[in-house]
């Protein structure tokens, strides 16, 4: 089956010919990895402080970077997860600044392992550990324990799923929101719009083969939940959720469906389905009129999220 490029907005059309769909295989990642960080970044924010702090985990050292606007004290925190399909991107991660200067929090951005390298669980055993840091007040940074997120973008957001299921079955850390950007949770695309080959930016074979380098092989239904959230039996005691995701993305009917199914276990959840947009489309062109209400979306959700008991 073959996408229709019609049904994408105009406005988001141009960048495709600067950004063809990525084609990757365990033979080229490192070679992919190199072109990508040859691109320049977009400008930070100009209030955000960064910094960065190293943890010690069962597995070594574990870096995080960090972003703030202020020292103020008793802030709200997200612990963020970068996308990049689970075998790109790094914690140097341009919304996550975003996030902290617009929701004026304190931002952790984990730099967690890579497949195939390190494949699952590596990437939610860093991630853990980080929440596990965070939560139990050993980061030095005041922040308010009771407005804690967890959230990502494509594989940074199914990342932040599995790891929303890890915490419900371990500590059970009190976290207000998980902020699932277009989430990357079927290891099967076993949905109508997983069935299509030819979707932009993130096509049904590049994700395969960036499946089967996470979880080192091809575990289909019997895949660990936390590496593949749709495949979890039961999502009753999850935190509430925000989902969003392109009309014309290749996770478009994974994530529906994820949402209902929160929906169904009593889960306090946001779904958005933005018209005519594809795989991250609103971080290629952000001031595309769709791509701004996608932004200004999440953004909005995370906020009241965030918001004291009082306001």
């Amino acid at each position: 089956m073959l996408l229709d490029y019609e049904k994408i907005d105009p406005d988001l059309l141009p960048a495709l010919e600067a950004f063809p769909a990525l084609d990757i295989t365990r033979d080229n990642i490192v070679r992919v990895r190199e072109l990508m960080a040859q691109n320049p970044p977009p400008p930070k924010p100009e209030a955000v402080q960064e910094g960065k702090e190293t943890i010690q985990t069962a597995d070594g050292d574990l870096d995080i970077n960090v972003y703030r606007k202020n020292d103020r004290p008793g802030q709200a925190a997200v612990l963020w997860i970068h996308g990049g399909g689970y075998v790109l991107g790094k914690a140097d991660d341009h919304r996550a600044m975003v996030i902290a200067d617009h929701c004026d929090c304190t931002v952790f951005s984990v730099d967690y392992r890579l497949a195939p390298e390190y494949p699952f669980p590596a990437g939610p055993e860093d991630c853990y550990a980080a929440l596990s840091w965070l939560m139990k007040g050993n980061s030095g940074y005041d922040i308010d324990l009771d407005r804690v997120a967890i959230g990502g973008a494509s594989a940074g957001s199914g990342m932040a799923a599995g790891v929303a299921l890890m915490n419900r079955d371990r500590d059970n850390f009190p976290l207000r929101l998980q902020l699932l950007l277009y989430p990357m949770i079927d290891n099967l695309h076993a949905t109508v719009s997983g069935q299509y080959q030819n979707h932009p930016v993130w096509k049904q074979s590049t994700s395969f083969n960036a499946w089967e380098m996470y979880l080192d092989g091809t575990p289909d239904e019997d895949a660990s939940p936390y590496a593949a959230a749709t495949r979890a039996k039961d999502l009753r005691g999850l935190p509430p959720a925000y989902l969003c995701v392109g009309s014309e993305d290749l996770f478009r009917d994974e994530d529906i469906d994820y949402a209902r199914r929160l929906i169904d276990a009593d889960v306090p959840t946001e779904m958005a389905v933005f018209p005519g947009v594809y795989h991250a489309a609103e971080s290629f062109v952000p001031t595309a009129a769709v791509g701004v209400r996608l932004n200004n979306s999440f953004l909005a959700a995370l906020n009241d999220a965030l918001k004291t008991n009082k306001e």
